[in-house]
């Protein structure tokens, strides 16, 4: 299964997607917003929530499974359809964005209490990485 993927796509990709993440959530950015809109006036995390090992170990290995799915999808669909190009890349990740990782929480954001905006703060930003992972892979590949 691994055969054919392009190892430099995926791991341009899985930068793109960290960088992004990392200026989308910036203290200049949506992170004020978003904690806002989480309830949390203060901005800032509890001592309890506040764990650097597990918040950017499960980051990186959320973006890290993302951007492999996204390459074995992308690859196969190369291999099966020659004029597979970046723009069809970027459609695919912008499917899988949109169509699953965004419509897939919407349910846990809604019941957990969350708000809209919380909702679309955060799967913006994923619908975002995966359109233009998708079209990485696609180029690189």
């Amino acid at each position: 299964m691994v055969d054919g993927l392009n190892w430099l796509g995926i791991l341009v990709a899985f930068l793109f997607s960290f960088i992004s993440g990392a200026l989308w959530f910036g203290p200049k950015t949506f992170y004020p917003v978003w904690m806002r809109a989480r309830g949390i006036a203060s901005g800032q995390l509890t001592n309890q929530q506040n764990k650097p090992v597990l918040l950017f170990g499960g980051t990186l290995v959320g973006i890290l499974v993302q951007t492999l799915t996204l390459g074995f999808i992308i690859t196969n669909l190369q291999q099966h359809q020659a004029d597979f190009d970046v723009i069809d890349g970027a459609f695919v990740g912008f499917a899988l964005g949109v169509g699953i990782a965004a419509f897939a929480s919407l349910s846990h954001r809604l019941f957990g209490g969350e708000s809209l905006k919380v909702w679309i703060i955060e799967t913006a930003n994923d619908a975002i990485n995966l359109t233009v992972a998708g079209a990485i892979i696609a180029f690189f590949n």
